[in-house]
């Protein structure tokens, strides 16, 4: 009983909490729908939300640092509108995905080096971004445009069978690159070190010594090359580039980290965490197509409800944390009464 207590503690029971609720979810959909047990539904939820998947990734570095980043969603709508744009004139596939890559980079440095040279708030630069973004593919095209180039029809296409007759896309396979390197480098690497640094406490981080400013510009740099690489994955899905794309799904992002145990305070959460939180999501839009009879609004209501939830249970974290840490405090305070005590005695 003791090891089962030590391993679910503050830091992994919002992860444990999502598990429940896929297997609740999973469970409540195959009971409930005849094919939901199927494995290529199950793939599906990869297939629909692979771009979500490396853009959540992307933002819970942001939100380990205690900041946010609010123009992902512009900026994956802006990456499918100059990619179509570009194709229609006739560049070359390979160069239009470096170049929006480099967009990607070029724009999160940006916002970056905003948010710490000028100690901006990042609401304000990535709502900045938000509208920049947005405007810029209005500048562009107000219409959807069609991508009719090879390459990306082959991409779209292309299938990766797995256990017989199922079958991933490409952006999946992206994903779990993306997500695996993520991981490695939050738990590896001293960039990952200083990023829960920094979100832990950055007066200490900068006491200690550590790269802010350096580490502050890399994550948003990195939420820059996940919106450029998720806009990629969503370009290839979609086949059209539109000024319109996925309005508000910035919210899901930071939702399906939210649930994924990822706190909004910053310091604390595991990578694997966004990936869980879209799967959550992504069943529940599956139950409630399976359904037939809701409104696909429910999506929104349930993940709503859910996010409200996971919310308490953060805050709930947040208060015992603080309530430890005082503790830990008077006991210090009384072990340095006691001390004294003792030696004026002597």
């Amino acid at each position: 009983m003791k090891k089962i207590s030590h391993r679910i503690n503050e830091n992994n029971i919002i992860i444990i909490a999502t598990l429940f609720l896929i297997v609740l979810l999973y469970g409540y959909g195959s009971l409930s729908f005849t094919g939901f047990l199927s494995m290529q539904v199950f793939l599906n939820l990869f297939i629909d939300n692979a771009y979500l998947i490396i853009i959540a990734t992307g933002m819970a570095f942001v939100i380990i640092t205690g900041g946010i980043d609010l123009s992902v969603a512009s900026f994956v709508a802006f990456v499918s509108i100059i990619t179509a744009s570009l194709l229609e004139h006739g560049l070359h596939a390979y160069l239009v995905i470096l170049l929006t890559l480099l967009l990607g980079i070029i724009f999160g440095a940006g916002q970056g080096y905003l948010i710490f040279r000028f100690q901006l708030h990042p609401w304000i630069v990535t709502l900045a971004g938000m509208f920049l973004a947005r405007g810029l593919c209005y500048l562009i095209s107000t219409e959807s445009v069609e991508i009719t180039d090879n390459t990306f029809m082959f991409l779209s296409d292309y299938k990766l069978y797995v256990m017989g007759e199922n079958y991933i896309s490409i952006g999946v396979v992206l994903s779990i690159i993306f997500v695996a390197a993520a991981i490695y480098l939050s738990k590896y690497t001293s960039f990952g070190r200083y990023v829960y640094a920094v979100g832990g406490n950055v007066s200490s981080a900068r006491l200690m010594g550590l790269p802010v400013g350096k580490t502050t510009i890399m994550v948003y740099t990195l939420s820059g090359f996940s919106s450029a690489l998720g806009g990629f994955v969503f370009t290839v899905y979609m086949q059209s580039g539109y000024a319109l794309h996925l309005m508000g799904m910035e919210m899901d992002a930071i939702a399906a980290c939210v649930i994924g145990g990822i706190l909004l305070t910053g310091g604390a959460g595991y990578l694997i965490g966004p990936v869980l939180g879209v799967l959550s999501m992504g069943m529940i839009q599956t139950i409630i197509m399976f359904q037939g009879t809701l409104s696909s609004w429910w999506t929104k209501i349930v993940v709503g409800f859910l996010l409200f939830l996971f919310i308490l249970l953060q805050r709930l974290i947040v208060i015992r944390r603080g309530k430890k840490r005082m503790h830990s405090i008077a006991d210090l305070h009384t072990d340095s009464a006691s001390t004294k005590q003792h030696a004026s005695i002597s």
